[in-house]
């Protein structure tokens, strides 16, 4: 311990940080900048290899960040030898769920048996990867004294640190972020908060790696719980002809005891609509059954069935069929201004529409083209005709770039499923009982935060 601890109060720790998602990119980055000789890994070539050319391919961070790092403090490769040369390592890899909808941790099965081959004694072990408690024990503490010699608290070193990453948050990141850590044992724990203290502002030790492990899962719950809440108010909201959004502005002018969210297309990412999922399984597994949260979770995975309802009515409103419309999604990553796609309600309800047999397009400048059922789909030029010759558009991810004037003023119908056209007028229906049609309308005074600030954010 003690001279890994040397080590890291020299900046002298080699780090190796598994997966370079946004999360472990994040980490990998912050590291190096903190002087620490830092070695990225992923399975994924062609993400090791822009990151040896200097490009960043996640959106908060840039390509100047990349391109000052890499070769000197940050090095990117796929072969999971460089373990063999790493003091700390930091698990960042994705925990979905499978078909069955029961937690995938194939991937940190595979990371520790890694380590196993690779790593060595007095070795720093952290998992961030999002799971349920007890993750960090059973796959990592016991896996390691089964098939090694080593004691852990003793040979190597084990800590769970939930990420906390929020993608397009310009305001809080990894480094400004209070990070929560817990240990196997009292030393795993002094390391582990040695070693993050080194480089990030704020550290905060638990007891344990399942209050750790917990502590994410309640964070993310609380999120789907009360966005679920707010959907349903919404569905509530547009049977009374009340709109939602003015309602939340003014009880968002309460200083106590209320918090905003917001309603939308659905939930997206890899936290908010699988986190609440991973503790419903685990709470299973001791006998306890939480319909609460379940319920929570067929209220958020049906906005976009919702959503794609109201789309069928506002054009039978106006004498067209679903069938054969001409509509254009704005939007299709999970949440605005990033580039992400996993669990994506805009991809949903596109899906939803092909469906039904509407003609569906989708402008995103974040997300120039994706893949679905092995066909490229591709982000159409937003011209003005093309716009207009829409029978309707359908606004479904709220990016900062978008010019949402332009795309009021030369639509001949608007479904704003984000409140970003408050303050526009135009042929607009708004998700939540309100409706500005024919050009004519005042706009709706709204005091939601730019996402830097107070909760609500879908993600």
């Amino acid at each position: 311990m003690s001279e890994i601890l040397h080590k890291i109060k020299t900046k002298t720790a080699t780090v190796a940080v598994i997966g370079l998602g946004y999360v472990g990119l994040s980490v990998a980055v912050e590291a190096a900048r903190a002087n620490y000789r830092v070695y990225g890994i992923d399975i994924d070539k062609n993400k090791t290899e822009q990151l040896q050319r200097g490009k960043s391919y996640v959106t908060d961070i840039k390509d100047e960040d990349i391109d000052s790092l890499i070769h000197q403090r940050l090095y990117a490769v796929h072969e999971f030898s460089a373990l063999a040369e790493a003091d700390i390592i930091v698990i960042c890899l994705p925990t979905p769920l499978n078909i069955n909808r029961d937690p995938d941790v194939s991937m940190i099965r595979s990371a520790v048996d890694s380590i196993i081959r690779y790593a060595s004694r007095d070795t720093l072990i952290i998992l961030e990867s999002t799971t349920y408690p007890g993750t960090t024990e059973e796959l990592i503490k016991n896996v390691i004294e089964a098939n090694t010699p080593w004691e852990v608290g003793k040979d190597v070193f084990v800590c769970y640190s939930p990420e906390r990453v929020d993608p397009g948050n310009h305001k809080f990141n990894v480094k400004n972020t209070p990070k929560i850590l817990g240990g196997i044992t009292e030393e795993c724990t002094h390391l582990g908060i040695q070693f993050y203290r080194s480089f990030l502002d704020n550290v905060i030790p638990v007891s344990s790696t399942a209050a750790a492990e917990m502590v994410k899962l309640l964070e993310n719950t609380f999120r789907s719980v009360n966005i679920a809440l707010v959907n349903e108010l919404t569905l509530m909201c547009d049977r009374m002809g009340i709109n939602i959004w003015e309602v939340i502005d003014a009880a968002s002018t309460k200083p106590f005891g209320y918090i905003p969210f917001y309603p939308g297309p659905g939930i997206g990412g890899h936290c908010i609509p699988i986190d609440p999922t991973y503790l419903s399984w685990r709470a299973k597994k001791f006998g306890f059954y939480n319909k609460f949260i379940e319920l929570t979770s067929d209220i958020n995975s049906n906005m976009p069935r919702y959503v794609v309802s109201q789309i069928t009515d506002i054009l039978n409103d106006h004498e067209k069929p679903l069938k054969n419309s001409n509509i254009i999604l704005i939007g299709m990553a999970y949440k605005k201004d990033v580039n992400d796609m996993r669990e994506s309600p805009a991809l949903e309800v596109f899906r939803l529409l092909q469906q039904k047999g509407a003609a569906v397009t989708y402008y995103d400048p974040l997300i120039p083209w994706f893949m679905d059922n092995g066909h490229r789909i591709s982000s159409i030029e937003l011209l003005p005709d093309l716009i207009a010759s829409a029978d309707l558009v359908v606004i479904t991810t709220d990016h900062s770039t978008i010019d949402y004037q332009f795309i009021a003023e030369h639509a001949a119908l608007l479904y704003d499923t984000k409140n970003v056209t408050r303050s526009i007028k135009g042929n607009i229906v708004l998700l939540g009982g309100h409706k500005r049609l024919e050009k004519s309308s005042s706009p709706v005074v709204s005091i939601k935060d730019n996402g830097e600030g107070r909760e609500g954010r879908i993600d």
